[in-house]
């Protein structure tokens, strides 16, 4: 799982978003293919459209965790509530690990409005003051985790 991790941060480091990035490391084991991927996590990048609300890492976790264990029954309430459950736990490690679920918050940035659409440049400055590719690598490492924790 560890080249999964690796994965991750290089589709960061690439210039997708953290979201994608976490999604398509993963996405061969659910059926899709990279740019399927890439494409149904695009929206949640920046903490959901860069509005810098829930982490675009932790939105493609939760993405991942319906691709794992989501049900298409809508009156299948055990099922649901398995998903929900699955997702507050991983939500409880990355909020332990990383000290908060919100994008702003992990970035330090304060609320602004209008939030502004156009992601930054990637340049070495920007990685250099944000902390996303260790936060993309730790979110992938808590999938990875999930996954071998399955097996056994």
């Amino acid at each position: 799982m560890e080249e999964r991790v690796n994965r991750a941060v290089e589709l960061f480091k690439s210039g997708y978003n953290c979201s994608q990035s976490v999604v398509a490391a993963f996405a061969d084991l659910y059926g899709f293919t990279e740019e399927q991927a890439l494409k149904m996590a695009a929206s949640f990048g920046g903490g959901i459209g860069r509005m810098r609300e829930t982490c675009g890492a932790a939105c493609g976790m939760f993405l991942l965790a319906g691709l794992e264990t989501g049900t298409t029954d809508p009156k299948d309430k055990e099922e649901k509530a398995a998903n929900y459950q699955l997702v507050q736990d991983l939500a409880a490690i990355f909020r332990e690990r990383n000290g908060s679920l919100n994008c702003g918050e992990l970035l330090g940035l304060k609320k602004c409005n209008p939030v502004e659409a156009t992601p930054e440049e990637r340049t070495p400055q920007y990685y250099a003051k944000r902390p996303c590719v260790k936060i993309v690598e730790e979110t992938a490492r808590i999938w990875a985790e999930y996954l071998e924790n399955q097996k056994k």
